[in-house]
């Protein structure tokens, strides 16, 4: 990344991190991967149950094999029945996640098929730890929604490999297929909850 694409980054993070704070969410910034992954681990004590509701973000700065090698509880969903990971994850003290988008002032925007990452980010896990790339910050929520549309579901449908419109063509045909994984959509624009909802601006492209 170029030095004028990094101090863009850097205060454009700065303002996305007030909006944020307005939010009653908590934001830092993160200046590379391992920056990022040493203050996920800050907010993450170690003992913590850990769930995950499929955040690439998180395999890309190395925390879930962070998480897999210390002293922390994570949750592997991949080795359970839906139903058992879902009510786990409930249950956890810490659920990570990334965001489809978000605003530059601080409001995140998710997708979901099935519904149990963003029933997860909404309410029941004590504390939430968002991973998102800078490529992810968008001007405002109408923007946020179509990257999260055009750009993340399409990416999404071509990882899970199932057959949609978006996968075939790369944009949101607003679907009804009965593959779609765009069921449900969270805009999360503030947290009633001090302390709860925390999001880590990392200075790369992550996810999608």
């Amino acid at each position: 990344m170029n030095e004028n694409m990094v101090k863009r980054n850097v205060c454009l993070a700065q303002t996305v991190i007030k909006g944020l704070e307005s939010r009653n969410m908590s934001g830092y910034y993160a200046a590379n991967k391992e920056e990022a992954l040493k203050k996920a681990l800050e907010l993450i004590p170690e003992g913590s149950k850990i769930a995950m509701g499929g955040c690439m973000s998180a395999h890309e700065i190395g925390l879930i094999k962070a998480l897999e090698e210390g002293n922390y509880h994570y949750l592997d969903r991949a080795k359970m029945e839906p139903r058992e990971g879902l009510m786990a994850a409930y249950d956890a003290d810490v659920f990570l996640s990334s965001a489809n988008a978000m605003t530059s002032d601080g409001i995140l925007v998710n997708i979901d098929g099935n519904a149990n990452r963003v029933s997860c980010i909404a309410q029941g896990p004590r504390k939430v730890v968002f991973i998102v790339g800078m490529n992810k910050v968008c001007d405002n929520l109408d923007s946020a929604m179509k990257r999260a549309r055009n750009v993340a579901a399409p990416a999404n449908t071509q990882r899970f490999d199932i057959k949609t419109p978006c996968k075939e063509k790369g944009k949101c045909f607003d679907c009804k297929s009965p593959d779609t994984i765009c069921c449900q959509f969270l805009i999360t624009r503030y947290s009633r909850h001090t302390d709860r909802i925390h999001v880590i601006l990392v200075n790369d492209t992550l996810g999608f």
